[in-house]
């Protein structure tokens, strides 16, 4: 379900991006990426798990598939909080520089 989670997620981001491909205003490259990143870490993750328990390996208790899904929605959650730290600091569209310089 890692697997699953994150390859959903980082095929979302990949198209939103490649519509605004030009602009890349939001930086959904930088996003994308990292949910790629963390794709290919559970794919090594379950060669190797399968290597380990071989035909056990597609028949998982619900319980740990249910403890998967979880795991995978706080990466996709963490990649998004990463992502939003990074367009803050870098604010492309300068909508935090405007509120810190704004006067009263």
């Amino acid at each position: 379900m890692t697997l699953l989670t994150t390859v959903f997620a980082a095929i979302i981001t990949t198209i939103v991006w490649y519509k605004n491909a030009p602009k890349n205003e939001m930086m959904l490259g930088t996003l994308s990426l990292m949910y790629w990143g963390a794709s290919l870490m559970w794919m090594v993750d379950a060669v190797f798990e399968f290597a380990e328990l071989k035909s056990e390996y597609f028949t998982p208790a619900p319980a740990d598939m249910l403890n998967d899904l979880f795991l995978g929605l706080s990466v996709v959650a963490l990649g998004l909080v990463i992502w939003l730290i990074i367009l803050i600091v870098k604010d492309p569209k300068g909508v935090v520089r405007a509120a810190l310089l704004k006067k009263k």
